[in-house]
């Protein structure tokens, strides 16, 4: 556990206790940015042997970061972000909003394959066949809650603060649907009966039930990948209409809900980061902070012991209810002084208090990543 367990609230701790009771459990790593979940907690690495939990992953499958360094700095942006905000949300639809045609692939350089990636729409679930034209349409788009897009100002640059673009999204309706199906399918069956919570129920391996699960998994988890990628070029476009000349680095993507097969103590384990990003020797990494504080660029140490993992994000201290009975507009106003962004009563719920302290959720992880660049708002578009 990679933070002190007194600041753990006591239904988290129980989540965590259940976790460690499941019969096929390897090892379970809890980051310092935990707090309770569905089933499992936000913040868990789960390493299971010949099981995976649909409920531990969680609905919003492949859910993660992008952000891409580029090549202006502070002084190259508009006094007025306001245009710049109001492009990229006519760019990139957020809330329930969705395209009203497919995006061009064309318009989304370095990613190819989509035909063969929409050809396999048809060997998923027989339920969600009928959301091919939603799928369709709702790839390139932010949805709601937690997930946003940012302009961030690298700090402590000698360039006068480099520019970022940042966003936070997943599989969208599509990854939704495919882990109801499966979390109602693993709950009817006979040897999860007993389990602490029925939020924890596995499929085992060779079991057709598994086999399909891993399938759509898969299939969701590549589909919130290229969503973040398509929005990310949508935005990168809206830049270059702001700012013409602008270049554009290598974009860093990571998912922190999702599932990766991978082996340790010569033992092969189904790991369900929930939460959590891989953290592996050399790896790339986003943690981000809430509207108006700030996140991390960070690159993996490989510690093992977090079975290559680290934070997600700064991780709320407190459920979107409380936060919306404790703040008011004016509040959430004064919290995201000097940012571009809604400062309306429908987002005090992602008010920066409601969260964990990010320097502090950073500084708990020294020895599963290091600080590549430190990244501060300027802009926020939430859904």
């Amino acid at each position: 556990m990679w933070t002190d367990p007194a600041t753990v609230e006591e239904p988290a701790l129980q989540q965590l206790r259940n976790v460690t009771t499941l019969p096929w459990i390897h090892g379970l790593a809890v980051m310092p940015d935990v707090h309770y979940g569905k089933g499992a907690t936000v913040g868990s690495v789960i390493a299971l042997r010949d099981a995976v939990s649909p409920a531990a992953v969680g609905v919003d499958i492949g859910c993660g970061m992008s952000a891409v360094r580029t090549s202006l700095t502070a002084s190259d942006l508009p006094d007025d972000l306001g245009p710049l905000r109001r492009r990229i949300e006519a760019a990139v639809p957020v809330g329930f909003d969705l395209h009203k045609t497919p995006v061009n692939p064309a318009k989304v350089p370095g990613v190819g394959g989509w035909e063969p990636f929409w050809a396999r729409f048809s060997e998923l679930h027989p339920s969600v066949h009928k959301l091919l034209d939603r799928a369709r349409r709702q790839l390139g788009s932010l949805g709601g809650g937690n997930h946003f897009i940012e302009v961030c100002l690298e700090q402590g640059g000698a360039d006068g603060g480099r520019v970022w673009l940042m966003l936070h999204s997943g599989s969208r309706g599509i990854g939704n649907e495919l882990a109801k199906r499966h979390i109602d399918i693993a709950k009817s069956l006979p040897h999860n009966a007993d389990l602490p919570d029925p939020d924890l129920s596995v499929f085992v391996a060779g079991t057709p039930e598994m086999e399909a699960y891993r399938h759509d998994l898969y299939w969701a988890q590549e589909y919130a990948a290229r969503n973040r990628a398509t929005m990310l070029a949508l935005v990168q476009r809206a830049l270059a209409e702001t700012v013409p000349g602008v270049r554009f680095e290598k974009p860093i993507s990571c998912h922190h809900n999702y599932v990766a097969e991978e082996r340790y103590d010569g033992v092969d384990v189904m790991v369900t980061r929930k939460g959590a990003i891989r953290a592996g020797k050399g790896d790339l990494g986003i943690i981000p902070g809430s509207m108006g504080t700030g996140s991390y660029i960070v690159r993996g140490l490989g510690n093992k012991a977090s079975f290559e993992s680290a934070s997600h994000g700064a991780g709320r201290r407190m459920s979107r209810t409380k936060a919306r009975k404790q703040f008011s507009a004016a509040d959430l106003a004064e919290q995201t002084r000097g940012v571009e962004c809604r400062k309306d009563a429908g987002v005090v719920d992602e008010i920066p208090a409601a969260y964990k302290d990010i320097d502090s959720v950073i500084e708990a992880q020294t020895d599963l990543v290091e600080v590549v660049a430190h990244l501060k708002q300027v802009v926020c578009v939430k859904g």
